[in-house]
């Protein structure tokens, strides 16, 4: 990775515009840690016109996921590294980071299109994300997925490989990641926890509280919290 990249994302400072942008615009983030469901119930809740799905960068190649590559424009915008420190020049992004050497961003002009359109602005996105969102305005709505136990979750996780050698060679670096987002979001008081262990269920939950509703968006997810410690701790003990 060029160090003088690397240094413009760990320098990079969001503009005014950035700013005003995400304070004015009705947003749900969903985060999880990898198998978790993010992209699914995404799609699940993307199939109604109240919201519009927030493409991020990114300089990572497409992938294969369950037999199905990634479009570009749809899934990421595929960029190269010379594109993305040209927008990180411009100070395009609403935040920018470095995760496995390749680095994603949010654009503002992405998220300002759901305001116009009077949408709520969705995308998944990492723990880190979420974190600069929140410091922008505490009236992001940050949503965490879990899966219901470690058993599913290693099942989920196994089919985006193709055979069990690429899964080992990743597992170290899934296993890490998924420790610190999970760790993390327990730490933190604004997540909302929702356990994917039916997708109907899972997306009527993560759109009540997209939408704030009321008898779902206040009431406690202690259940959902302990599922997701019970999980952590399980992976904690994998080797």
């Amino acid at each position: 990775m060029d160090l003088d990249l690397v240094r413009k994302v760990k320098d990079y400072q969001r503009s005014a515009e950035a700013i005003r942008v995400v304070s004015e615009t009705a947003i749900a983030l969903l985060a999880g840690i990898s198998g978790a469901g993010k992209d699914t119930i995404k799609n699940k809740l993307l199939q109604s016109a109240d919201f519009r799905d927030i493409v991020s960068y990114t300089t990572r190649a497409p992938r294969e996921n369950n037999g199905t590559w990634e479009v570009d424009g749809i899934n990421y915008h595929f960029v190269s590294k010379e594109a993305i420190s040209k927008l990180l020049d411009a100070h395009a992004f609403i935040e920018a980071k470095l995760v496995h050497e390749d680095i994603y961003g949010t654009s503002i002009e992405e998220v300002k299109q759901a305001d116009v359109e009077h949408k709520i602005a969705l995308t998944d996105i990492d723990v880190q994300g979420i974190d600069e969102y929140k410091d922008i305005s505490k009236n992001v709505i940050a949503i965490f997925l879990v899966p219901p136990d470690h058993t599913t979750w290693l099942a989920r996780l196994k089919k985006r490989y193709a055979t069990q050698a690429e899964f080992e060679a990743e597992w170290p670096k899934r296993r890490e990641s998924a420790i610190h987002e999970l760790s993390h979001a327990l730490e933190v008081p604004y997540y909302h926890f929702v356990i994917n262990d039916d997708l109907e269920r899972a997306a009527t939950i993560t759109d009540k509280i997209a939408h704030k509703d009321s008898d779902t968006f206040n009431r406690g997810d202690d259940e959902a919290r302990l599922r997701a410690h019970d999980l952590l701790d399980a992976i904690e003990r994998a080797v």
